[in-house]
């Protein structure tokens, strides 16, 4: 769900995983496409797994408000490889990757298109039945118009404040994209209330009823074990990914994979007093390391050798969450 080829591309700066699987991605970017139908990939079965149910000893959700619909997930993810893959087609420098990028680009479009026109309500600014997933990943794969965004986010941000009591809502695939997504629209204080709470739904409520891994039910303890596993990855989400690249601020730059130049843009948090975070880069160790002093924030940053970073100092948005002056 986290670990990708283009991942392990802006990581490392290896483009041999891209360059050995594209003819088989393009294989399966072409197979996928036959069941499209109006431009909606219909191909999901388990649709967002394991969302937090109503009652306490149910594996799934039987309320159709907490559902959504399999085909909205699969399209938008769809639409997600189709963008990917026109990176990769340039990436993997194959002969016909010039002609790859493009067709890619304009079945993204056409995706796009046709994702809006059946689930997209723009006067009540939601996507199908509104759940938090449905509005997350079309935020996070930039296919909401550029006019609703505010309107569609806020609507996200209702629905967790109100019907999930700052907690988590969403299951496996609305998990990889949740904190990530609440962070880069302003609320990074959204998400690290979601991240501490310490009682159902959450991460802090497993570590309460002793769970040393992830449980694969955010009621793992009350629904039925025979299909819980105790050690399931994926439910962690983007958590890990948002404390390097949002909290702590460690991120690469896709225009320069391998940590050759990355991003510090840490996120600082009323509640909390200080985050530092190291990276082991191919060109060197990088630390990021924000604390509280005084009035204002100290930030200091360690850049390797033979590589550049662009430090953007927490300002601003970090007075509104932690009401300090940076310094």
């Amino acid at each position: 769900f986290i670990l990708g080829p283009a991942t392990i591309y802006e990581q490392y700066g290896d483009a041999r995983v891209i360059q050995r699987n594209y003819p088989a991605m393009k294989k399966w970017i072409e197979y996928m496409r036959t069941f499209l139908k109006d431009g909606i990939m219909p191909k999901n079965t388990y649709g967002d797994w394991c969302v937090p149910p109503e009652k306490p000893e149910l594996i799934h959700s039987q309320d159709p408000a907490r559902q959504t619909q399999g085909a909205l997930l699969s399209t938008a993810y769809y639409h997600h490889m189709l963008k990917l893959m026109s990176q990769y087609a340039t990436i993997a420098g194959q002969p016909d990757g010039a002609n790859d990028a493009k067709d890619y680009e304009a079945l993204a479009a056409q995706t796009k298109a046709a994702f809006l026109a059946k689930y997209f309500n723009e006067g009540a600014a939601k996507f199908d039945n509104g759940t938090q997933t449905s509005a997350i990943l079309p935020l996070a794969f930039d296919m909401v118009p550029n006019a609703s965004r505010t309107a569609v986010f806020d609507g996200l941000v209702r629905k967790i404040e109100q019907e999930s009591g700052n907690h988590v809502g969403v299951g496996l695939v609305g998990a990889q994209w949740l904190m990530r997504t609440l962070s880069e629209n302003g609320r990074a204080d959204l998400a690290f209330t979601i991240a501490t709470q310490k009682t159902y739904p959450g991460w802090g409520y497993m570590v309460g009823k002793g769970a040393t891994t992830i449980w694969e039910l955010w009621n793992g303890d009350t629904a039925d074990p025979a299909m819980n596993s105790g050690n399931h990855v994926m439910q962690v989400g983007d958590l890990g990914v948002w404390m390097y690249e949002y909290l702590a601020g460690i991120r690469p730059d896709p225009a320069n994979p391998g940590f050759r130049h990355f991003f510090v843009k840490p996120q600082p948090v009323r509640g909390l007093n200080f985050a530092k975070a190291t990276h082991r880069s191919p060109y060197g160790e990088i630390r990021s390391e924000w604390r509280r002093a005084g009035n204002g924030l100290t930030l200091e940053v360690t850049v390797p050798p033979n590589t550049t970073a662009t430090i953007e100092a927490p300002g601003a948005d970090a007075t509104e969450a932690g009401g300090l002056q940076p310094t």
